[in-house]
């Protein structure tokens, strides 16, 4: 019979050792994710930063000040403030359905929120170009009332929000499910209204994970490049995002001003990542302080939204 390993020692305690892998492993696994992250994620990093700054601060700033550059920027955060409140509602609106009553299609429901993750972003962009470009099903409509839709801001919140809309709904869906609704339900008893239950229990218990998946969304959506880049036409000065911009730029041979606008990007990604960072912080925090289990990242958590 073979021998089997003792996990305590000679007091009769739990040996940690004997549950820990050799030195040797760890090093090695360590190390191979220590040296994938700098070499794929922050050598990258790294470069755009130099190549933007490789000709002085001033050329930086002249690159960003140029009026198609401003426009790029100004139509990015446009999309963003149009984009982010409209996926908010709707992420509350379906996490507040699914997880508060009982209906038909309801794993239907939870599927299609998933929809985009599934669809590359180009094949969404030409959906929308089939349904609302001139010669699409809603084309000779939109035409004749001299309503544009593609090549033009309509189409790209439209693309937009379809592959950002997942986000929201599902930091807030899985948080929701495992909170339960027996405050929701005391808040009825006690008469309460649906709208007061909604603002008064129910967005204070999902403040962290709602702040979350607008941080996520808001990303998303500044970074968008190939469902924009097929509904826009990429018109410099008209309808060109920062990502499409910095694309025409690079095509052109104008590399200082190309990744003059990927760190903009870049800073504005590790913006958010540190906005990420300090929010897993304080829900950890809060869940240590309450006992309750940690609710950031939750989409894991939830094997029925992976």
């Amino acid at each position: 019979m073979a021998a089997t390993v003792s996990l305590r020692t000679s007091g009769g305690k739990p040996s940690r050792r004997g549950l820990q892998d050799p030195l040797w492993l760890r090093a090695i696994l360590i190390t191979l994710a220590l040296g994938f992250l700098v070499l794929f994620l922050l050598v990258p990093l790294v470069y755009v930063f130099m190549a933007a700054f490789e000709k002085g601060f001033g050329l930086f700033l002249k690159s960003l000040s140029d009026p198609d550059g401003l426009h790029a920027i100004w139509l990015t955060a446009l999309v963003a403030a149009i984009v982010v409140p409209l996926n908010t509602v709707f992420g509350l609106a379906a996490a507040w359905a699914i997880t508060q009553f009982r209906f038909r299609g309801k794993n239907l429901l939870i599927t299609l929120i998933d929809l985009p993750f599934a669809v590359s972003p180009v094949v969404a962009g030409l959906v929308f170009v089939l349904l609302f470009g001139r010669n699409g099903f809603f084309g000779p409509f939109l035409f004749e009332h001299d309503f544009k839709v593609i090549y033009a801001l309509p189409g790209i919140v439209l693309a937009t929000l379809f592959v950002t809309f997942p986000f929201v709904a599902r930091e807030v869906i899985p948080l929701m499910q495992s909170q339960g609704n027996d405050e929701e339900q005391a808040a009825l008893t006690l008469g309460a209204n649906g709208f007061q239950i909604f603002w008064k229990v129910t967005i204070p218990k999902i403040r962290w994970a709602l702040i979350y998946g607008i941080i996520l969304c808001n990303a998303r959506s500044m970074g968008e490049f190939g469902a924009v880049s097929v509904v826009s036409g990429m018109i410099r000065g008209q309808t060109n995002t920062m990502p499409l911009q910095i694309e025409n730029l690079y095509n052109e041979y104008q590399t200082v001003a190309a990744f003059s606008f990927a760190a903009v990007l870049a800073l504005l990604a590790l913006l958010t990542l540190v906005i990420k960072v300090i929010i897993e912080a304080r829900v950890q925090r809060q869940g240590n302080e309450s006992g309750l289990p940690v609710s950031v990242p939750l989409v894991a958590a939830n094997p029925v939204l992976r």
